[in-house]
Order: C-alpha cells, then sequence, then structure tokens
C-alpha cells in the first residue's frame, strides 16, 4: 500500500501515547486531545472505522494523586490506573459528545486474547461497535494486570488489536517525526525514514528499546508493533502526535512519518489467534533439519526433532521454537508437558506408549496450532 491508498481504506487503529496525552506529565492535555478526536470524526465522516487505544490512564492517576513519581508497587500503579481512567474516559466522552459521537471503553488483559472463546467474544464486540458508528477506546486494563497476563506495553495492545479487527492502517502517535537511521536524540546525522517494509532485518537496529519516563515502550516495541501488525495485513504508520492536523493529513497521502508496508503472507484467523499468546511457557531447541522441514514443508513438530527443552508448561500452552542460533522460528500449543517431553526429546513418535505409557498424540505441536515465524 502507498500513501496515496490511504483514502480508500475503511478501518483503522489508532494509538496516542502517554506523553502525549498527558503533556509529559503535567495533566491530560485537553486541547490536544481534543483535536485529535476532531481529526478521527474526520476520518469518520470519510467512512473510515476508527479504533483508538489510548495510553495515559496511569499518567492521568498520578496526576490527579499529586504523585510526581511513577510508582512502581504493582498496587499503587493499579490505584493510579483506577482513578486516572475516570478522568481520560470522561475527556474522551466530552469530546466526541460535541460532535454526536458515542464512545465505548474495552479494558483488556492478554487473557482476554489467549482465550480462544474471550478473543472471539472481544472480536465480536468491536464489530459491533463499529456497525453502530461507535468509537470503541481500548486501554490495557492496568487495575487487575499482572507480569503474567500483561501485554507490556500499548503498542503491542494496539498491533493485536488490529489482528483482531483485520484493520487496514495501524497509525501509532509518538513524540518523534517517525523511524530513523538512527536515536535522532543523539545523532545530528539521523534521517527519517518516509517508507520501508516490516521484514526489513536493518528496522530492529535502528529502533531505540529506552522509552520515556511516562511511557514503558520506545521506538522498538513500534517496530515490533508493525511486525505484529502485519500477520494480518495491516499497514503500520508511526508518526509524530504533534504535527497538526496529523491524521487528516496522512488520510489524504501526506509524506508524514514513516509507513511500515506489509511483505510477507498474512496469517489465518487461527494464526492469529495463536500469534496472540504472548505469555510463552516454555520453549524447544530444534535440529537444523527440522528447521528446514517446517519452514519449507509445513508439518508437525515431532520429539526427533528437538533437542533440548526449558520451562515449566503444561498440555496447552504456549511454547516457542528456536533454532540452534537462538532465532524464533515457530510457536504452538504443546501436546505433552514439560516432563512427559523431556522423555520423547530425540526419539520417534513411535515410541511415544513405551516412553510414557499413553499416546495423546504423535506429535509434540500438531501443525494446526503452530505458526512459524522465521
Amino acid at each position: 500500500m502507498n500513501r496515496l491508498e490511504l483514502k480508500k481504506t475503511k478501518r483503522w487503529v489508532i494509538k496516542i501515547g502517554s506523553s502525549l496525552l498527558t503533556d509529559d506529565g503535567r495533566g491530560l492535555n485537553r486541547v490536544a486531545l481534543g483535536q485529535w478526536v476532531a481529526q478521527m470524526t474526520f476520518l469518520k465522516r470519510q467512512g473510515v472505522e476508527v479504533v483508538l487505544v489510548s495510553s495515559g490512564s496511569i499518567a492521568e492517576g498520578m496526576t490527579r494523586l499529586g504523585w510526581t513519581k511513577r510508582p512502581t508497587v504493582l498496587n499503587e500503579l493499579q490505584a493510579a490506573a483506577a482513578v486516572g481512567q475516570m478522568g481520560l474516559i470522561q475527556a474522551y466522552e466530552s469530546q466526541f459528545s460535541v460532535f454526536d459521537l458515542h464512545t465505548a471503553q474495552i479494558l483488556m488483559t492478554h487473557d482476554d486474547l489467549s482465550n480462544r472463546e474471550r478473543y472471539l467474544n472481544v472480536k465480536s464486540t468491536i464489530q459491533t461497535l463499529l456497525e453502530y458508528g461507535v468509537v470503541p477506546i481500548i486501554n490495557e486494563n492496568d487495575t487487575v494486570v499482572t507480569d503474567e497476563i500483561c501485554f507490556g506495553d500499548n503498542d503491542t495492545l494496539a498491533a493485536l488489536t488490529a489482528n483482531l479487527i483485520s484493520a487496514d492502517i495501524l497509525v501509532i502517535l509518538t513524540d518523534q517525526k517517525g523511524l530513523y537511521t538512527a536515536n535522532p536524540r543523539n545523532n545530528p546525522n539521523a534521517s527519517l525514514i518516509q517508507e520501508i517494509e516490516v521484514s526489513s532485518q536493518s528496522i530492529e537496529s535502528m529502533a531505540s528499546s529506552k522509552g520515556g519516563a511516562l511511557g514503558k515502550g520506545g521506538m522498538y516495541t513500534k517496530v515490533m508493533a508493525a511486525k505484529r501488525a502485519a500477520r494480518s495485513g495491516t499497514t503500520t504508520l508511526i508518526a509524530s502526535g504533534h504535527e497538526k492536523n496529523i491524521l487528516s493529513r496522512l488520510f489524504k497521502g501526506e509524506k508524514l512519518g514513516t509507513l511500515l508496508v506489509p511483505d510477507l503472507e498474512p496469517f489465518t484467523a487461527h494464526q492469529q489467534w495463536l500469534a496472540s499468546h504472548l505469555q510463552v511457557k516454555g520453549s524447544f531447541v530444534l535440529d537444523d533439519i527440522a528447521v528446514k522441514k517446517l519452514s519449507q514443508f509445513g508439518g508437525s513438530l515431532l520429539p526427533v526433532d528437538v533437542l533440548s527443552q526449558k520451562g515449566e508448561f503444561r498440555r496447552g500452552e504456549m511454547v516457542v521454537c528456536y533454532d540452534q542460533k537462538g532465532r524464533d522460528v515457530a510457536r504452538g500449543l504443546v501436546n505433552y508437558s514439560f516432563e512427559e517431553s523431556v522423555k520423547l526429546l530425540g526419539k520417534s513418535n513411535s515410541q511415544i506408549i513405551d516412553l510414557i505409557g499413553y499416546l495423546r498424540e504423535d506429535s509434540l505441536i500438531h501443525r494446526d496450532n503452530m505458526v512459524f515465524t522465521k
């Protein structure tokens, strides 16, 4: 997709970061928020369905509670999120009501996407809201989230939302103009990249993994979000939220920010659900022959393919597969527990009954429950 084709797109996921929404921690920037709402209204009047992924609840809660430093204790973070979510949603609702638009709040954890039934329920809810012209406002449910069920950052949440609803465009608004060849904060020779394919090996090394004081992300998480979004064929735009009328100008095809073009075969709906499992419970290291077989011909992962394993996983949990150089090549839902599979490694599938006394499946991961990431 090129920039001139953006006018033809019909479904956008827009992510706005904490530093933009909270004026670098000095409370909600209602003037800027109102300007983005006006631009999203413009998009809707052009026939675009808009889903908003909004950061800012913890930062707004900190402001309301008079805290000047982001807490590190979990219950304090959850308290700040609970307080701040009220102000954040009130601000959006009041601004959208000026344009006679309804909003809906959706709070999610990773469990909502890793559980197949809840995944489908969330998808159906968002689809229904869009059909009724409502603007869904999505955030991580920070009031209950723990390390075990968190997305890690709202860039990842936005990408998974784009996968969930098969969005045409994911727009990530940040305090930088886009992706640069180096970190522009400390390298004056860094130049803005206007367009690049998501499979390019160079983009991850260009992105900084350091986030701001309020946000948990950084340009690295935005690049990885673009890669995730590409799984559903979604094009990503990383652009500055400080640019005047940024959303409407992007829609009109103006060359702002960085366009990250999906250039890989999109995942099926089931593969997208599998890829949404961020919390892996263990890992396998595969031999080179197995890696070649899986990447070229597909198929299931057999015990003989695996050299070693780590983790404490149970049957049905997510396991990532690495090659001998440590590269992520596949991931899927394992058919046997850690204790069972460790007895099977390197053995033929015909030996499973002899080794553990029963046969559930003749593979460690069936091809229908595996996605290939290499």
